[in-house]
């Protein structure tokens, strides 16, 4: 006899939550654009944002890090909160809460082509973390070319863009960013169009951080094999490549969660705290 998992109220939840996901990341991005004039710029949040963007309310980790690396000194208050974040939550912030990530899904209901990526593409995000956030400050400070904050597609286009707006609109004289920068943001621009995600899936540095702690977070994708139809749904609903049932905590994953809404039911969002045969990552990875 097959024995049938029944949906946690956690997993229900999530469901219900689907297609309100774009109303969540919107509440999300009201606390991120500093409605309330806040400018809170001592305090780091756990998303990609730039913090000189004229309406961030928090400083962005990535940026804290980095400079940080340039004065040689640990930013214990930084890293600790990504790490709090990411036991808990994993990528759950990239798919669900994070405003850089909001504005390429905004993009990608744009109906254009779409190609899929090589699935090395995803460990591109760990150089970027490597070289450009933790190696190139330490070693060469603020000033090398590849210090994060230079080449930043976020910092690009939520700082740089909105300055040069107001010193157009203001009669001043326009200052641009470096080439390299305007680049990369012109790449990022055009790629949206035709890669979902391509920020967060091959450079973001941030979600590289995140995707460490997929399996061993505290909330998790539970595959149950028994409920799987091999009807391959999850596949078409995954917009990173990924084989839900066969990693549904991959390291690539974004969590956008639309996999749990296959009809079969079989894959759903877990807990540690819940009670279950199958209620760890590690659990879920050995019936895969």
């Amino acid at each position: 006899m097959v024995t049938m998992v029944e949906k946690t109220k956690l997993s229900k939840l999530a469901s219900k939550l689907l297609g309100w996901r774009i109303w969540v990341q919107s509440a999300f991005l009201l606390l991120w654009l500093d409605p309330l004039g806040l400018r809170m710029h001592t305090v780091c949040s756990p998303v990609f944002h730039c913090y000189a963007c004229p309406l961030s309310t928090f400083a962005c980790p990535i940026g804290i890090i980095a400079q940080f690396g340039a004065l040689h000194i640990f930013p214990f208050i930084a890293v600790g909160l990504l790490i709090a974040v990411g036991v808990l939550f994993g990528t759950l912030i990239c798919g669900w809460v994070c405003p850089f990530g909001f504005l390429q899904d905004l993009v990608a209901k744009v109906p254009t082509p779409r190609f899929d990526l090589p699935k090395w593409t995803g460990n591109l995000r760990y150089v970027v973390l490597i070289v450009t956030v933790l190696a190139v400050p330490y070693f060469f400070g603020e000033g090398h070319w590849l210090f994060v904050c230079r080449v930043c597609p976020a910092g690009a286009l939520e700082a740089a863009v909105p300055n040069m707006v107001g010193q157009a609109i203001g009669g001043k004289e326009i200052i641009w960013p470096s080439a390299l920068k305007l680049t990369i943001l012109i790449l990022f621009l055009v790629a949206i169009f035709f890669i979902k995600r391509p920020w967060c899936r091959i450079l973001c540095p941030l979600g590289a951080i995140f995707s460490l702690f997929n399996r061993v977070s505290a909330l998790f994708l539970r595959f149950n094999p028994y409920q799987c139809t091999e009807c391959k749904q999850c596949h078409k609903m995954c917009e990173y490549g990924i084989e839900p049932e066969k990693s549904p905590n991959d390291s690539r994953c974004g969590r956008c969660l639309e996999c749990i809404g296959c009809k079969p039911g079989a894959l759903t969002l877990g807990s540690i705290f819940e009670n279950s045969k199958t209620n760890t990552p590690l659990d879920i990875e050995k019936l895969g």
